[in-house]
Parts: structure tokens; sequence; C-alpha cells
């Protein structure tokens, strides 16, 4: 995959780099900011973006903006975003729309190459990788407005999966379940959240979203 990267810490964007390079990965853009990373994706059209949250000038939410300006002018990116922090509100407004190709990891995870890798593979292949702590962070949230209510610990276990962009035998294979014991969980998730058959709605994303929107 061609993959740009905006990291203003340099040592961790030349790590980023040499991790990718060697997993195979052609990196055709390294920047510092969030200006120089629309400019870049413009020029190169990379497949994956890896932006950290927090860049230049103010150290805010500079990487989060232009993720959610490269969600608008090149839907076809990936985004994948890095944080020292667990912040869900920007992961909510990141998803907001549709969660396809998107992606919020803490930096720790980079550490954990596999998980990191399968990350940046799982966004650029149009899915959804959350962190787990962020996603534990979102269904705590949802716990105590009460959107979760009806469901059962074990399917709360397997939303939270999901929310992680995990597939059914994913989900089978981190709970240990049978895959027709999901599939059961999730067509009583479906159920329960009010997520009728639909050919104009994914129910697995709308299922994220309920509890993502809380």
């Amino acid at each position: 995959m061609r993959i740009a990267i905006a990291e203003d810490a340099a040592l961790f964007r030349a790590g980023l780099t040499r991790l990718l390079e060697d997993e195979g990965h052609q990196v055709c853009a390294e920047v510092a900011d969030g200006e120089a990373l629309l400019a870049a994706v413009a020029s190169q059209r990379p497949d994956v973006v890896v932006a950290d949250i927090r860049m230049p000038p103010t150290f805010t939410d500079e990487g989060l903006r232009a993720a959610l300006e490269l969600r608008r002018t090149h839907p076809g990116t990936a985004v994948l975003v890095l944080s020292q922090y667990i912040e869900t509100r920007y992961a909510a407004q990141l998803l907001h729309g549709s969660p396809a190709g998107v992606g919020y990891l803490l930096k720790d995870r980079v550490a954990d190459v596999a998980e990191f890798t399968d990350a940046v593979g799982r966004v650029a292949a149009g899915g959804t990788a959350l962190d787990r702590e962020v996603v534990s962070q979102l269904l705590a949230a949802s716990r105590r407005a009460g959107d979760l209510d009806p469901l059962t610990p074990r399917e709360r276990d397997v939303l939270a999966l999901m929310a992680e962009g995990r597939s059914n035998a994913g989900v089978a294979a981190a709970l240990v379940l049978t895959l027709g014991t999901v599939e059961k969980h999730v067509a009583s998730i479906f159920g329960k959240l009010g997520l009728p058959a639909s050919e104009t709605d994914n129910r697995r994303v709308l299922a994220v979203l309920r509890y993502l929107g809380s």
C-alpha cells in the first residue's frame, strides 16, 4: 500500500516509516502538520493516511481536522489516527456518517507491530479499527445513558468487538465462541436495538453508531 504519515515527532515518524516499509508498504509522504498532510494527499494520492491527532501549531486537534477534511475531499483514502490519550469525542466525530475506512488507535498500540499493521490493513480494506480502550469508554458511556440496557453482558461484549472492527469470525475467535453463536448474538443485538433488515442501511454499522453517538 501507499501510505502518508503525519506526525510532528521526528523519531516517532521515522519509526512508523521503518515499521511500515519493513512490512512491504511504500511511505509516499512524511509530514509534520495538518496542512502539509492535506497537500501531500492531494499530490501523492495514498491508499492510507496515518496521522497524529495533535500536531502544530496548537497541538490540539489539527490532525483530526485534517482527517475530517480528507474524509470529505478524498473519501477513497483510508484514515488511521493515533492519539496519546483516549478522547472519545474525537472518535465519534471521525466515525460520523460512515465508519468505513477509519481507525482510531492509541499510540501505545504501535509497539505491537501485528496489531498496528492489522489495523492499517483493515482500514485500507474499507473496514474499521477502533482501539479497545476507546471502545470500552464509549460502551461505558452508553451504559450510563441507558442505550444498551436491553442487551445482555455477552451481547455487549460482542458489540464492543464489532465496534473494534471485528468480523463475526473475529468476534468468535476473541470470545472463544462458535460462529453460529456469534451470529445469534448479532441478530439479537439488531432486534433489541430496533434495527430491521434493510437494503439501504448497514445494520452492523448502525448498531455501533448507536452507542458511539451517545
